[in-house]
């Protein structure tokens, strides 16, 4: 009896495990403990969106990936919208943080590119972050805000202001800062498409090297 129960079993341990493998991937990995993932906001526009490249290359996923590779149990959410200017960002933010499973753990403002390139006034686009900062704050969302700065096009005076905005930002309202979020990207022909805005897959890549640091060091605060 005992022989025939254990030869039952048999086909059936084959089949977990080839279904759970003994060396888990790291998606597995990072919820082995059971524990529901962090939740990490990526509030932009066409850089976190993903713009112009295949699907899952774009920075959130590049991130989320880069993230679970490091261990992480982090899901990143991709709030990019197209087009978007920070007035965009702050219109849709209660929506975005009233869903059903809450506000998130932390979140990554990108927004300001599309202010810059249209020539909106540095003010307003300073007023509108400086919103969307506080809301994530009364929230009780870690803040990672990532810095633009003004294209060189525009004339010193509009440079000055614009650049200005993100590390007063971050000081008055005491949030981490990346000082730019394309560091090492912008202006670069290999690293960008054709348009010479949005980095192409091997842009992406640089950009994600470059702020994985912040953002790890971000997901490691504790709440607010």
């Amino acid at each position: 009896m005992r022989v025939r129960r254990l030869c039952w079993w048999l086909p059936v341990l084959a089949l977990l495990y080839a279904i759970f493998p003994g060396t888990p991937s790291p998606a597995r990995a990072v919820a082995a403990d059971g524990q529901p993932p962090s939740v990490l906001m990526v509030l932009g526009d066409s850089l976190a969106a993903g713009y112009g490249l295949p699907q899952g290359q774009g920075f959130s996923e590049r991130l989320g990936a880069a993230l679970q590779a490091r261990g992480l149990n982090v899901r990143v959410l991709n709030a990019g919208v197209s087009g978007d200017t920070s007035a965009g960002g702050l219109a849709r933010l209660d929506w975005l943080l009233s869903g059903p499973d809450g506000p998130p753990a932390a979140a990554l403002v990108e927004l300001g590119a599309n202010d810059a390139l249209r020539g909106l006034d540095p003010a307003r686009t300073r007023a509108n972050l400086a919103a969307i900062l506080e809301r994530l704050k009364t929230a009780r969302v870690k803040v990672l805000l990532a810095g633009m700065l003004a294209p060189p096009n525009m004339d010193a005076t509009y440079a000055r202001a614009f650049n200005a905005v993100y590390p007063d930002l971050a000081k008055t309202q005491g949030v981490a800062l990346y000082p730019f979020f394309l560091e090492g990207v912008a202006g670069n022909p290999a690293l960008n498409q054709a348009d010479g805005i949005h980095p192409n897959e091997a842009g992406v890549a640089r950009v994600v090297a470059g702020i994985l640091p912040a953002v790890e060091k971000l997901l490691a605060q504790p709440a607010p």
